[in-house]
Formats: C-alpha cells, sequence, structure tokens
C-alpha cells in the first residue's frame, strides 16, 4: 500500500512514506498495550488535560492543520478551517463531559437486598480504520471519545492523506499523550488483519464503504472483538409542498456540495413533491451552475476537486454508466479544468429502479432528482435504498417533519437542514450504511466494558 500525498489540483506527487513492516506493527501494538496500562488508571482530570491541549493547539494553529488537508484532499480552504474547528470542539467536548457519560448507574432490582450499578470500563487497545474525506475530523470523534474513556486508540488512516495522519500522531503527543496512547499506522491490509487477528486489540472502528467494512467487520467477527461500521450513505432531501423553496435549494446545494460531494451524510438524493418540482429544479440548476472549479487555496473557488483522480475517474464513470441505462444527464456550469481531479457538477434525473444508479452512492459533484407525487410517495422513495445513514426533511410545519422523519429508515433525520454532525449528537446508520454508534452519550460508550457490580448483604436471605 502506498502511502503518498498527490495534490489533486494538479496531480503532482508532493511526499512518499513507506509501510510499516510486519516487525514494526507488532512493536506498536506492544507499546499501546503497554501505554494501556497506565493509561486506564488515569484520572478523567488527567485525560481530559491532554484532550483540552490537544484542543488548544488545534485552534492555535488552525492554519497549519487546514492547509494539510486542503493540500492532501482538495478541500476548501475555508472549509479545511471548519473541519479543524470541528475537531477542536470534539476534544474540548468529550474532556467536559466523559466523565458524567461513563459516571456508575445505579441499577433498579426486584430485590431490596441489591445494591447494584453499572460501571464503565475500558476494554484496552482500540482499532479505527478511517478514510480521507474529513482527515482530521475522523480521526477528533474515534480518539477523543476513546483516550477519555481510558482506551488507547491505534489507527491505520487513509493512504491518500498520510501527513494529516501523522500530524494528528504528534498533536496528542505534543498535548501530552503518552507514547502509545495515541498511534498512527502506515499498515498494509495485511498488518491490519494481524493486529485484528491479536488478543490484545479489544474493538475495531471502521468508517469507510460496505465492501471495506464488510471484510473488516467480518474477520473482527470470527475473532470475536466488538466493532462499529460507519459505511455509505445515499440520503434522502424530502422536500414537502409547504417547504420555503428558496431555502430549500440553498440548503439542498449546501447539502449535496459540502466537502465537494465527498461527504458520507451528503444530500445525495433530492426527492420534489410535484407541485413545486419543476420550479425547485430550475433553482437547484441554477445554483449548481453558478459553482466556481479552481485552486481549493483560492477563498472564491467554491468547486474544489474531488481527492484523487482515481475518484473522478470513478465517478465519471458512473454517470456515464447511468446514462447508458436510461438516466438523463444535465451537466452544469463552465467546463471544469482538464487538470486535476475535477468532477462537471451533474444532476441525474429520470432514474428508475432498473438503473444501477438508482440505488448506488454517489461520492461527489453529482445529485440524483426525483420527482414524488406525494407525502406517502417521498417516503416510499427515500426508504427505497440500500442504505440507512442520514436523511432530511424540508417543510414549514416542524411537527409534519417529525412524522414524515419517524417514516424514514434511517440512523439520523435532520428537519429543516441536511444531516450534519456535532460533538454532542449520536452519529450512526443502519441497512447497509452499518452500526453503531460514534460521538454523544451513546457513541463513548460502545467500547467500553458497562460492567456490573452488585453488592448484597452477607447476610441476606437468599
Amino acid at each position: 500500500m502506498a502511502y503518498r500525498t498527490v495534490n489533486p489540483f494538479n496531480n503532482e506527487i508532493v511526499a512518499t512514506f513507506a509501510d510499516l513492516t510486519d516487525v514494526e506493527t507488532m512493536n506498536l501494538l506492544a507499546q499501546a498495550h503497554k501505554s494501556f496500562e497506565s493509561w486506564s488508571q488515569a484520572s478523567f482530570a488527567e485525560r481530559a488535560a491532554v484532550c483540552d491541549r490537544a484542543a488548544a493547539i488545534l485552534t492555535e494553529r488552525r492554519d497549519e492543520f487546514a492547509r494539510l488537508l486542503t493540500l492532501e484532499m482538495g478541500k476548501l480552504y475555508n472549509e479545511a478551517l471548519g473541519e479543524v474547528a470541528l475537531s477542536a470542539q470534539i476534544f474540548q467536548y468529550y474532556a467536559q463531559h466523559a466523565e458524567a457519560f461513563l459516571a456508575p448507574e445505579r441499577v433498579d432490582t426486584l430485590s431490596v437486598n441489591d445494591n447494584a450499578m453499572l460501571v464503565s470500563a475500558p476494554l484496552g487497545v482500540i482499532l479505527g480504520v478511517q478514510p480521507w474525506n474529513f482527515p482530521f475530523y475522523q480521526l477528533a470523534r474515534v480518539a477523543a471519545p476513546n483516550l477519555m474513556a481510558g482506551n488507547v486508540v491505534m489507527v491505520k488512516h487513509a493512504s491518500n492523506v498520510p501527513q494529516a495522519a501523522a500530524a494528528f500522531e504528534r498533536l496528542l503527543l505534543e498535548a501530552g499523550a503518552p507514547e502509545g496512547v495515541y498511534t498512527n499506522l502506515f499498515a498494509t491490509k495485511d498488518q491490519i488483519n494481524m493486529l485484528i487477528d491479536d488478543p490484545r486489540v479489544c474493538g475495531v472502528s471502521l468508517t469507510g464503504s460496505e465492501g471495506a467494512g464488510s471484510v473488516v467487520a467480518a474477520r473482527a467477527g470470527k475473532n470475536l472483538k466488538k466493532s462499529t461500521m460507519e459505511l455509505g450513505g445515499s440520503d434522502a432531501l424530502i422536500v414537502l409542498d409547504d417547504a420555503d423553496l428558496d431555502k430549500s435549494v440553498g440548503w439542498a446545494v449546501w447539502g449535496r456540495m459540502n466537502n465537494g460531494g465527498q461527504c458520507c451524510v451528503a444530500a445525495k438524493r433530492i426527492i420534489v413533491v410535484e407541485e413545486i418540482a419543476d420550479e425547485f429544479l430550475a433553482k437547484f440548476k441554477a445554483a449548481l451552475a453558478g459553482l466556481k472549479a479552481g485552486d481549493p487555496f483560492d477563498t472564491a473557488t467554491t468547486l474544489p476537486p474531488m481527492s484523487s483522480q482515481g475518484a473522478a475517474d470513478e465517478l465519471n464513470a458512473k454517470i456515464k454508466a447511468a446514462v447508458e441505462a436510461g438516466a438523463t444527464a444535465i451537466p452544469l456550469g463552465a467546463p471544469v479544468p482538464t487538470t486535476g481531479a475535477f468532477v462537471q457538477p451533474t444532476i441525474l434525473t429520470d432514474l428508475t429502479p432498473h438503473n444501477p444508479a438508482y440505488y448506488q452512492e454517489f461520492f461527489g459533484p453529482v445529485a440524483l432528482f426525483f420527482r414524488a407525487t406525494s407525502e406517502d410517495d417521498a417516503v416510499r422513495l427515500a426508504n427505497d435504498s440500500h442504505f440507512g445513514l442520514g436523511g432530511s426533511v424540508f417543510t414549514s410545519n416542524p411537527e409534519r417533519g417529525v412524522e414524515v422523519a419517524k417514516r424514514m429508515e434511517t440512523g439520523m433525520v435532520f428537519v429543516n437542514h441536511p444531516t450534519w454532525t456535532k460533538p454532542d449528537l449520536p452519529f450512526g446508520g443502519v441497512k447497509l450504511s452499518g452500526y453503531g454508534h460514534e460521538l454523544s452519550s451513546i457513541g463513548i460508550k460502545e467500547f467500553v466494558n458497562q460492567k456490573l457490580i452488585n453488592v448484597v448483604p452477607i447476610d441476606a436471605p437468599e
């Protein structure tokens, strides 16, 4: 596996990094396992000091970290600054709230003699396999909750963001984390299998495609290890007949195009009731046509390149295959640059379940547009998906939006805003979008042993 930085704006190779050897990988695991012995006994205050310092460093040097994100995966620079800020917020949030989330919980029992409680004990070494689309946020949302819970974390990041991966490890070391508490791995697939097979690794967390998830989950299952999987998504954005049209269009553009369209919870399927579909589509097309492709470091750029030329080629091939199967492709805006990993903003219409594109995830600046005959039909279209990560409903009646949201088969639904992430909101999906949660009081407990302790009076009758 080649770890290298390739600037997607011009496809120039910037830096390369060597894979770990098997011996190096096992030595790093030994160090992590040893570090767990002391880190698991550290107080919440000691762990929080590290997370608070990491947040402060991210905030103080946000430009430095943001530049890495833009360089390696082409993220718009302003969005990269936002990602660094969000990562800092995650560290701060768990530094402040982890102790309360993991406090012992009294268990009401049928026996008046029992004094039962649940205590949250860390498991040990947690292995993370993470993607490139949010190079710091993905790491922060695995690291902060687990480190505050007393676990130690080893992460194999995506091969195209090695500088961000290494910088995140340096960040935590600078913040005061002992060596081995957080470890970056330039590991091969075989080495990831070695780690999952090793009894010192106690859990596995993956964010990525359903293909990668099925392989890693199977390996973890074979070893009887807990895993969480945050996989693909093809989120529906439903626009009902009473929605504010202009605001709905604006949020649809943001929901589809944020992060260059390369987001698990992007609004990939736009579903609009027939009464307003024509007007919505006209406004949506005009907005996408106004995007400006260019250098992601230039603040005037609104359409960045994709993360790699391979990703761009794959997306263009999907558009072509969709058209060959009967869809209509509507390319929008000025022609994108021919140098770099750019893809023309495109809307696909006339999609039927017989077209493979109907059920696929389109990762990039491509929106699938559907007309719904009614509210019920919009829900039907939204649920006719193999994925179930997020979704959104736009309506002037919040109560109506909540009722529609309850009928959507996803892990998350937002009303009058595209699905998004915050440190205090649980993040996870159903169907092929995976299982388990990250973030919030729910996510922090995924990799702890919720241990029952029951104190029974020694002279209590049987």
